[in-house]
């Protein structure tokens, strides 16, 4: 056995490339094949309209396909929030097919949907405010949301829906039933006579398919659209290409070593979810199916036609056509109508929830490699830190930290004492990650393994044993995490108790849970695999949301339901916002790693994932000294900024390329450490709002044509403008600055610039590209020290950068950092900051909530304003004080000192 794990592992980890022999194209996954013979034209399905039955909540008709005569339950629901939910199932499956659970945080609110005319072909319901209607054609079968004359959307235009229907194989019927059938069997053993729909070989592994086929396909047209996103995870540009004559993005968690760029081949993650975008609207598709997907993506200028009297489609319109296709489930489909970018992230998040909001150290700096060696290896490691004055919050442990990679324990040699290697970096304010993935080790002396057999808990085989396969430890069994029994006995392995040698300041880090499986088909479980009584191929894409949220819900109830967790997890699906972060997965020490992890991370957060960064570095390989400090600088203005590193790379701490280079890294962080506070509000709001974090330009200026297709700058909220420098030897950079008539300052030297315009940039090594959208106001604690834990009640400096107007706005959050006291008990400061009229005031925007800080305003930098005569303080009991200040009149730059007030308080500062 310990051969057999030595080979694969030597395999795996060897490996410089992704070996692309190990993943399907679409040509050799049998039901993406059947599909893609499918051409645009006539659609054979036709709508019933005699079967229409109307309720409070949705209108339901049947379709027949007038081929095989099979007939579908067409479902049609108005969502509150400007939605259109369409499902499509059999009307009389052979067998219930899979709804996705769990993902949705409830049932939508529904809004009454009425009729509003109705003929021979066609059926016209009111959608609501502004002449919104959805429209059915009976033959073919198509659906049209229209909002006066204009067309939104519509499904089924180019007769690209496919559904196939449960069946029993034709081996299985008598002849006598078969003959009386006559024309309608005919059809159907034409049907059966394609490739793949009952056993499927790749390569050794062969998936024997006991359900036969039953994969699914939607088309979907945007007209006036040329610009669609989303659609994670990819290693591909922000915005969506066209995949006429290639492959088309697939949606199949897998893990894929040091992938390829620039390519539509899945990786780690999968979020059906796609945004469109035009200067006229931003809509939303939300595809809710967790089986294996593609997405076929077209551009044309053509309509076919106009769809009734009162709705015209201009021929010349550019138009965008959408292909959804999945192996097996239901179409269930949500339509965002928007109509600002906004809106679709509000409706969204109505359906699957907001990004969680972090502890605040998580958002701070994390140290990583696979793997330090010990405890005394941490402890040199934490004390390098200090040494060399770069502060940090986590440092972490990758697998060999277990004993036998058995998790939930820690080897006896390397690590004899994790509770006082804990406490040594509690007595810092620092905290731990431990890695803690879902393959278990099959060993009769392993608690957690006799626990889950004993229980049956483990994902079973086709034969209906326990399903085992080779992962890090050697053989591993799989526990079934969509069991809600598994995931809590699971989530109580996290108490204290149980996780022998586990503290308050370990948090968790879940890898591997596509599921990767070394030697399963395409690195994965297999698809007959059975969880309870549904197939893998039903919930493969499911898997990793599970869990993640597993393991979140075992770190808040191992602190009584007190603390907030921080879970990283590799895998992930629609609604793992909910449960913490994501990173990119196994990148490589390259410059176009570095480049693609912002449109990666841009796509993340527009899928509602805004917890999202990649390994600072690269994972595999070694980077040159220039690529490491450019990989710091952009890592630092990311969401989640940890470095990370393969075992057979060199060690790479901050320390290790010099003075000069440590300097530079140094700074990177500090400069991130200042921001925490600007961080920390943004993911508030996004715990709110489900708003994104970091965005493509496109969001805040959406008529703004020149930002549709921008990927190498970004914005955090929407008042810093980031431009890293990722081009190796890179002199100068050319950043859009947006907005016409809006300015925009370099937050480093102040210098101002008119927005509506590419600036060229020199750089240096020391340049990080970072300005400061004029008529904001941003909060930074300017005093960094060894741990954001050691910030939590020093002084804020406010930056007003003034608009063309003179005034500015901003916000500040604050509350304890770490608990859920912020919700449950409204233990919070959210403070609205605004200048106008030479008047800076502080006003609270939640009166009901409780909290005191001991944290102060000490300094207030005013930049793009005028030198006053006197600066007058006036606190909220009506005292008044006058503050120091000083006017750089070069850079029209006025530094308003020691103003001292609490940051919790009611204040103005008037200037004369």
């Amino acid at each position: 056995m310990g051969m057999w794990v030595l080979l694969i592992v030597l395999l795996c980890v060897s490996a410089r490339a992704v070996d692309r022999s190990n993943f399907k194209t679409c040509e050799q996954s049998a039901f993406c094949k059947r599909q893609k013979e499918l051409k645009p034209g006539q659609s054979p399905y036709r709508a019933l309209l005699d079967t229409l039955e109307l309720s409070d909540s949705r209108i339901t008709l049947q379709l027949i396909n007038d081929n095989n005569k099979v007939r579908l339950l067409l479902e049609l629901y108005r969502l509150q929030g400007n939605m259109t939910r369409v499902k499509i199932n059999e009307l009389k499956p052979l067998k219930p097919r899979y709804e996705v659970p769990d993902v949705l945080i409830s049932d939508p609110f529904t809004e009454t949907l009425s009729v509003v005319s109705q003929d021979e072909n066609s059926l016209v319901l009111s959608l609501g405010g502004k002449d919104q209607r959805l429209i059915v054609s009976a033959q073919p079968f198509r659906l049209d949301i229209v909002e006066g004359p204009q067309v939104l959307v519509s499904l089924n235009s180019r007769g690209l829906l496919a559904f196939e229907h449960l069946r029993a194989r034709k081996d299985t019927i008598s002849h006598k039933i078969s003959s009386t059938v006559g024309s309608m069997w005919d059809s159907l053993k034409k049907e059966e006579d394609k490739p793949g729909m009952w056993e499927e070989t790749f390569k050794s592994h062969t998936d024997s398919k006991p359900n036969g086929p039953s994969s699914i396909s939607l088309d979907f047209s945007l007209p006036g659209v040329e610009h669609v996103y989303g659609i994670p995870e990819h290693a591909d540009t922000l915005k969506l290409k066209n995949t006429d004559g290639s492959d088309p993005y697939r949606l199949y968690n897998l893990d894929v070593f040091q992938y390829e760029l620039h390519n539509p081949m899945a990786l780690y993650g999968a979020v059906p979810v796609l945004i469109s975008h035009s200067t006229d609207r931003t809509m939303g598709i939300f595809w809710l199916n967790a089986a294996e997907t593609w997405v076929d993506i077209s551009s044309n200028t053509m309509m076919f036609g106009k769809i009734l009297d009162f709705v015209q489609v201009s021929s010349e319109a550019p138009q965008t056509d959408v292909r959804w296709i999945s192996e097996s489930g239901i179409i269930d489909v949500f339509i965002m109508l928007g109509p600002k970018p906004a809106d679709v992230f509000t409706q969204y998040a109505s359906l699957t929830g907001t990004q969680s909001f972090p502890p605040l150290t998580a958002l701070a700096y994390h140290q990583c490699r696979w793997n330090y060696n010990d405890q005394e290896d941490v402890k040199s490691v934490d004390q390098g830190f200090d040494e060399h004055d770069i502060p940090y919050d986590f440092i972490w442990l990758d697998i060999e930290h277990a004993d036998g990679k058995r998790y939930f324990t820690w080897d006896p040699s390397k690590f004899p004492q994790p509770k006082e290697m804990l406490q040594g970096l509690m007595d810092k304010r620092r905290k731990l990650v431990a890695i803690v993935d879902p393959h278990i080790r099959v060993d009769s002396g392993y608690k957690i393994h006799n626990e889950i057999l004993s229980k049956n808990f483990y994902v079973k085989n086709k034969d209906g044993g326990d399903y085992e396969g080779w992962c890090w430890p050697g053989n591993s069994g799989y526990p079934d995490f969509t069991n809600p029994e598994m995931r809590a006995w699971w989530a109580s392995k996290f108490a204290y108790e149980q996780y022998e040698g586990s503290m308050e300041n370990q948090y968790v880090w879940n890898d591997m849970n596509e599921p990767s499986v070394f030697n399963g088909p395409e690195v994965t479980m297999h698809k007959d695999a059975l969880h309870g009584g549904w197939e893998h191929r039903d919930v493969h894409n499911l898997y990793g949301l599970y869990v993640q949220k597993a393991t979140a819900d075992g770190l808040v109830e191992r602190s009584g339901g007190v603390e907030r967790p921080f879970v990283l997890t590799r895998a992930f699906f629609a609604g793992s916002q909910r449960y913490g972060a994501v990173w990119t997965g196994d990148n490589a020490a390259e410059w176009g790693h570095l480049k693609i992890s912002i449109p990666m991370c841009l796509s993340l957060g527009l899928a509602g994932i805004s917890f999202c960064g990649a390994d600072v570095g690269g994972f595999f390989k070694h980077p040159s000294a220039e690529l490491l400090v450019r990989w710091y600088q952009a890592g630092a203005y990311q969401p989640f900024f940890r470095a990370h590193a393969h075992i057979d790379t060199p060690r790479r701490e901050p320390w290790l390329f010099g003075p000069e280079n440590t300097a530079l890294i140094r700074e990177a962080i500090r400069q991130r450490y200042a921001l925490l506070p600007y961080w920390y509000q943004l993911f508030y709001n996004a715990h709110r709002t489900g708003y994104p974090v970091m965005r493509p330009l496109w969001v805040e200026y959406p008529d703004d044509v020149a930002t549709f297709s921008i990927e190498d700058e970004y914005l955090i909220g929407k008042d810093l403008l980031v431009h890293p420098v990722t081009d190796e030897g890179a002199t100068a950079v050319t950043a859009y600055l947006p907005g016409k008539g809006e300015v925009w300052y370099d937050v480093h030297t102040f210098q101002k610039h008119d927005g509506e315009q590419s600036l060229y940039i020199p750089v240096t090594m020391s340049s990080i590209p970072v300005f400061q959208r004029g008529g904001s106001i941003i909060c930074r604690k300017d005093r960094v020290r060894r741990s954001s834990s050691c910030m939590e009640n020093d002084p804020y400096t406010l930056y007003a950068a003034l608009n063309s107007q003179g005034s500015a706005e901003g916000e500040l959050y604050i509350d304890d950092f770490h608990t859920f006291n912020f919700e449950k008990a409204k233990q919070f400061v959210h403070r609205h900051l605004s200048f106008s009229a030479n008047t800076l005031s502080s006003r609270n925007l939640a009166p009901d909530s409780q909290f005191s800080t001991a944290s102060w305003i000490e300094k207030i930098v005013i930049i793009g304003g005028s030198q006053p005569s006197s600066a007058t303080l006036k606190n909220a009991d009506g005292t008044e004080s006058a503050l120091e200040f000083e006017f750089d009149s070069t850079l029209a730059v006025l530094t308003l000192r020691k103003p001292g007030v609490n940051a919790a308080a009611d204040w103005t500062v008037i200037l004369r």
